[in-house]
């Protein structure tokens, strides 16, 4: 075989292993990653579908958000201090509510985003079981050249599953400044949580 042969074989064979693995699947990506990719995108898929009635779209919304996210577990992050010197009927209350409180919020954030599509861009691990998802939601339309909103979530994996705990939108991490929001109003009103239910549940009904 000539030099020139040889070469082309080469080429051929690079060119050949590139794109096998350009098809490979992304198993590099981490399960924290994976879980946020696959679930996240979900979500903007039912909310972006205009086929389903309002009633359906937010139906569909809670049963996926419902099996993701772990809400009375933000329920009693959100409350600080006052969750020791609560009632557990008290609790129990407050995390019903804080769910459907939660529904509404997550459905409001994400709803912005119609049309777009999410990307992760990587991710960063706090502790063996707490990590943060890096991601951009990347508009099909725009022609701006700005950058994509980075949006990023917190999965902890304690539980034995991976689930959402947290989110942040410019910056700003919706469990934290729900908990400052939260602890704020039970110091102004004599840490009575039934008092929070009650405002939560209107706030609620306000998202909808």
């Amino acid at each position: 075989m000539t030099d020139m042969g040889m070469r082309r074989r080469t080429i051929l064979a690079l060119a050949t292993g590139l794109c096998a693995a350009s098809l490979l699947p992304a198993s590099a990506a981490t399960p924290a990653e994976a879980f946020i990719a696959d679930n996240i995108q979900k979500g903007l898929t039912i909310l972006n579908d205009r086929q389903l009635s309002d009633a359906a779209r937010g139906d569909q919304f809670q049963q996926l958000l419902l099996g993701l996210v772990n809400t009375k577990r933000i329920a009693s992050f959100t409350l600080g201090q006052y969750v020791r010197s609560a009632s557990q009927s008290d609790l129990d209350e407050f995390a019903a509510a804080f769910q459907d409180y939660s529904i509404a919020v997550y459905r409001s954030y994400l709803s912005r985003y119609a049309g777009q599509s999410l990307r992760v861009t990587g991710s960063s691990q706090r502790a063996p079981d707490d990590f943060i998802v890096t991601t951009v939601m990347v508009d099909p339309n725009d022609r701006s050249g700005q950058r994509p909103l980075e949006v990023d979530f917190r999965v902890r994996t304690d539980s034995g599953r991976p689930e959402l705990v947290d989110i942040s939108v410019l910056g700003i991490w919706l469990a934290l400044s729900q908990r400052d929001q939260f602890v704020a109003f039970l110091a102004q009103n004599r840490g009575d949580v039934k008092a929070l239910t009650a405002h939560m549940r209107q706030t609620a009904a306000q998202y909808r």
